[in-house]
């Protein structure tokens, strides 16, 4: 099997990007990038740490990412979830940050790279707030760069055709993970049967 072992390979494969390839990167979120965050009801957030890389969905209301400072800033926070702390634990280590923006029904994705660091400053905890209730800390991000990908990959997906979209029932369900992992020990229909309620009472 062949493989690429250095960058002039891959440069000798590929060829040079184009001029937009290259033009459309700003260092900070322009008039335009920002009306696509404020639409996006989700992100993808990339870390990196010294044992390895992650990568975590992040999703709420559209605008939940919160651009200031004149675009030289992001502000995510920390909702809900299962309390593993993958990604912040990751951010406290080394603040590589990467964010992947996403619109439903839009072919354009926008992509952030910068550096973070977690805040749990009181105020703004609470300017996050839904129904009272605050996150427990905001992923404060400093934009390095930010671009829009080339809409080809969700061309070829067809992602948001609801005609392509799988039956849920087709897909094991997390209950049925779990049970399949642990030897029956936790999950099965009673994990599966709480979620809905479970997750109603805890989305923030």
């Amino acid at each position: 099997m062949s493989r690429i072992e250095t960058v002039e390979q891959l440069n000798e494969l590929y060829g040079q990007p184009g001029a937009a390839s290259l033009e459309k990167v700003a260092r900070h979120v322009t008039a335009e990038y920002r009306t696509f965050i404020e639409a996006a009801p989700f992100a993808a957030l990339a870390t990196v740490a010294p044992e390895g890389i992650d990568c975590s969905p992040r999703g709420d209301q559209p605008g939940f990412v919160r651009v200031s400072d004149d675009g030289k800033t992001l502000m995510l926070p920390d909702r809900r979830g299962n309390n593993r702390v993958d990604s912040l634990s990751n951010i406290v280590r080394d603040p590589r940050v990467s964010l992947m923006f996403m619109v439903p029904g839009s072919g354009s994705i926008i992509r952030v790279n910068g550096q973070a660091h977690l805040s749990i400053d009181p105020a703004l905890l609470d300017s996050f707030a839904v129904g009272g209730k605050p996150p427990r800390s905001v992923m404060v991000m400093e934009v390095v760069e930010i671009y829009f990908q080339c809409a080809r990959a969700i061309v070829r997906s067809d992602i948001w055709n609801p005609d392509t979209h799988v039956v849920s029932k087709s897909l094991p369900t997390p209950g049925q993970i779990l049970t399949s992992m642990t030897g029956g020990k936790v999950g099965g229909e009673t994990y599966d049967a709480a979620w809905a309620g479970r997750a109603e009472k805890t989305l923030w």
